[in-house]
């Protein structure tokens, strides 16, 4: 994985409504690389990937915004938070089986450790932890979506 003497690392880009997603996905999938997660976790960056695609997307679509990318590593989990201007909270939806939509968040769900909405003065923010496959660093692992964070 990553060098173990790095301790936080993080990156912030915005992707416009025109184009976002596929730009989202190579910006992502760089910084990714400078993690060494596309040699050390291939599986975990395709599931990256996906969820960055969702997220720009539902940014795109239901917020009519453009999505606001930011990439944190520290050292345990890569956050992946992608902020829009819409003041909805989502709610994950089931989706009629003919719908060729309404499944993304269902995705993100299933793809990341566990995720959650930040409802902001302007806008929200989704944020989806992964953590690499093997051992767990030492050290307090972050709080799952139903913990009280570690203090």
């Amino acid at each position: 994985m990553a060098d173990a003497s790095l301790r936080a690392v993080g990156w912030a880009r915005s992707f416009p409504v025109s184009g976002g997603v596929r730009a989202g996905r190579r910006w992502t999938r760089d910084h990714l690389a400078a993690l060494d997660w596309t040699k050390d976790a291939p599986g975990t960056v395709d599931d990256i990937l996906l969820a960055v695609s969702e997220l720009i997307t539902n940014a795109h679509v239901h917020a009519h915004s453009d999505a606001e990318v930011v990439l944190t590593w520290d050292s345990r989990c890569l956050h992946v938070s992608v902020h829009d201007d819409d003041d909805t909270v989502p709610t994950p939806r089931d989706a009629d089986e003919n719908a060729t939509g309404g499944r993304g968040l269902a995705l993100v769900d299933g793809l990341a450790d566990h995720w959650q909405t930040h409802a902001q003065h302007h806008g929200k923010t989704i944020t989806a932890c992964f953590t690499p496959p093997g051992p767990k660093p030492p050290g307090p692992q972050p709080a799952g979506p139903d913990e009280e964070p570690m203090r």
